[in-house]
C-alpha cells in the first residue's frame, strides 16, 4: 500500500517542460532522464521534427496539429509487469480523449488507438538504462486536427477535431491524461493491478477476442482470430497450427471470410 501511495504523489504533480520545437520528446526525455532527472519527468512539444514510432517509423508531429508528450517512469514492478505498461498509456489515453474531448476510441493490440477506424494516437514505450537503474519512457502522440497526417492517410488516420467536430483544446486533453495516467500507473503497482489492467484493456478492445486478424513481425506473417489477453499482455492468437503468443508484430483487421474458418474450429 505504501508503494502505491508514493507512486500516486509522485505522478499527480509531474514535472512538466515545455518546447516550441524538439527533434524527439521521448529521447529529450531519454537524455534527461541519464543525467538523473526523477519519475514524472514530462516534456511536451509543439512539435517534432524527428518525431518516430514504433521500429523506428516516422511520426510525422507539424507543429500545433497534434499533442506531443513523453513522460519518465521508474517503476518498481516485477519485470513481467513491465510489458503492460503500454496497456496503462493506452487506457490512460483513452480515458483523456473520452473525457476532454468526448471522442469514444478502441484500442489495437499492442499500441494504437482508433476512432472509427482510423488511427487516431500512437504509443511507443521504450525501456532505457540510466545511472539511478533501468527506466521507461512512454512517448504519446495524439493527433489533434488533420493537420497532424499527410492528407493521402486520411482513410487511415484521424482526428480529435474530425472525431469531436470541435476544435480540440490540447490543455484540457492533457490535464486528463496526466490525471489518467496516474490512476493507471499506481493501480499496476498494487497486488491484483496487473490483473485489473488486462481486464479494463480487454474490455475496452475489440481486437482482444474474436477478431479475424494478420500479425505481421519482420518476415513473418500469421493470420487467425484473436483469442484474449495473457497476464504479460500477449496476444493470444489462434491459427491453424493451434493457440500461439504473439508478442511483438503489427495487427491489422481483416475481413472474417479472409479467415479459414475450418483451420481456426
Amino acid at each position: 500500500m505504501c508503494l502505491f501511495v508514493a507512486y500516486n504523489r509522485a505522478l499527480m504533480k509531474p514535472r512538466i517542460l515545455r518546447y516550441e520545437s524538439v527533434a524527439s520528446t521521448n529521447s529529450e526525455v531519454a537524455r534527461l532522464a541519464v543525467e538523473g532527472a526523477e519519475e514524472g519527468l514530462a516534456i511536451v512539444a509543439d512539435e517534432q521534427t524527428a518525431g518516430r514510432g514504433r521500429l523506428q517509423r516516422a511520426w510525422s508531429s507539424p507543429k500545433g496539429a497534434g499533442l506531443y508528450f513523453s513522460m519518465l517512469l521508474r517503476p518498481r514492478i516485477a519485470p513481467d509487469r513491465w510489458p503492460l505498461i503500454t496497456f496503462v498509456a493506452a487506457l490512460a489515453t483513452n480515458d483523456a480523449l473520452l473525457e476532454g474531448a468526448g471522442v469514444l476510441t478502441d484500442i489495437k493490440w499492442p499500441n494504437d488507438l482508433l476512432a472509427n477506424e482510423g488511427k487516431i494516437c500512437g504509443i511507443l514505450a521504450e525501456a532505457i538504462e540510466t545511472p539511478a537503474g533501468r527506466a521507461v519512457v512512454v512517448g504519446i502522440g495524439i493527433n489533434l486536427t488533420n493537420n497532424a497526417f499527410p492528407q493521402d492517410l486520411l482513410g487511415v488516420a484521424t482526428s480529435v477535431a474530425r472525431e469531436s467536430g470541435r476544435q480540440p483544446e490540447r490543455e484540457t486533453i492533457l490535464a486528463a491524461l496526466l490525471s489518467a495516467l496516474a490512476r493507471w500507473y499506481s493501480l499496476l503497482h498494487e497486488p491484483e493491478g496487473a490483473a485489473k489492467i488486462v481486464a479494463a484493456w480487454t474490455s475496452r478492445s475489440s481486437y482482444a477476442s474474436d477478431k479475424s486478424v494478420r500479425v505481421t513481425n519482420g518476415d513473418e506473417v500469421l493470420q487467425g482470430i484473436t483469442r484474449g489477453i495473457e497476464s504479460d499482455g500477449a496476444l493470444r492468437l489462434e491459427t491453424a497450427q493451434g493457440i500461439q503468443l504473439i508478442r511483438a508484430g503489427d495487427v491489422t483487421s481483416v475481413r472474417p471470410a479472409s479467415v479459414n474458418a475450418s483451420q481456426c474450429a
